[in-house]
C-alpha cells in the first residue's frame, strides 16, 4: 500500500480531472470551479494526512470523476489502473437512488472500505464540510446545513482510526463550523 508519491502521474491525474469537471462548478455563491474541491482534498491527504502513497492521492484527485462526469470505471482503470479504480469506485455513490439512500448507505459502508478509501472519504468530509463553513451552497437553509454537519458526523464516525492527523482536521474544521451557523443543538 505504500507506494512513493510520483509527481507525474499525481499531475497526469489532475490533467485528467480538470478535463472531465471543466465545465462543472460548486454550489457556493461565486460558482467556483468544481475542480477546487478534488484538488483540495488531495492537498488535505498529503499536507494534514501526511499521505504520499500515490494511489491513494490519484484518487482523491479523481474521485468525483464516475459519480459527477461520463468518466466510465472502465476509463480510469486503463488510465490510472486497478488499485485507482478500485479506490474511486468505493467512495463514488450511486446516482441512480434517492439522495437519502446514497447519504444512508454512505453511512452503513463507510466502516467497511478500504484503508485507501476510507482516507480518501475522510479528506473529502473535511473539505465539504469546510465549504459549508466558509462557501456555502447559496440555496441551503441554515436547517439543511446543519442536517449536513451531522450526516458527516455519522459518515466519518465510520472511518474512525484510518489517519489521527484527518480525524482531528475534521474535528477541529466540524467545531468551526458548528460555531459559525450557531448551532445549539443537542446531540
Amino acid at each position: 500500500m505504500k507506494e512513493t508519491c510520483d509527481c507525474a502521474i499525481i499531475l497526469k491525474a489532475l490533467h485528467f480531472a480538470s478535463i472531465k469537471h471543466r465545465d462543472q462548478r460548486r454550489k457556493d455563491e461565486e460558482a467556483s470551479p468544481f475542480i477546487n474541491h478534488p484538488i483540495e482534498v488531495a492537498e488535505i491527504l498529503a499536507r494534514v494526512g501526511r499521505v504520499t502513497d500515490a494511489v491513494v492521492l490519484q484518487s482523491a484527485v479523481l474521485h468525483d470523476t464516475i459519480e459527477d462526469t461520463l468518466t466510465t470505471a472502465e476509463e480510469l482503470e486503463g488510465t490510472f489502473g486497478p488499485d485507482v479504480r478500485y479506490v474511486v469506485e468505493e467512495v463514488t455513490d450511486d446516482k441512480s437512488l434517492p439522495k437519502a439512500e446514497r447519504k444512508r448507505l454512505q453511512i452503513e459502508h463507510a466502516p467497511h472500505l478500504s484503508a485507501r478509501a476510507k482516507l480518501v472519504k475522510l479528506a473529502d468530509k473535511i473539505s465539504n464540510v469546510r465549504a459549508i463553513d466558509l462557501t456555502p451552497p447559496a440555496s441551503w437553509s441554515l436547517e439543511r446545513r446543519l442536517d449536513y454537519l451531522d450526516w458527516t458526523e455519522r459518515v466519518v464516525a465510520g472511518l474512525r482510526g484510518c489517519n489521527k492527523l484527518l480525524e482531528e482536521l475534521y474535528d477541529l474544521t466540524l467545531g468551526r463550523a458548528r460555531q459559525t451557523l450557531g448551532n445549539g443543538r443537542a446531540h
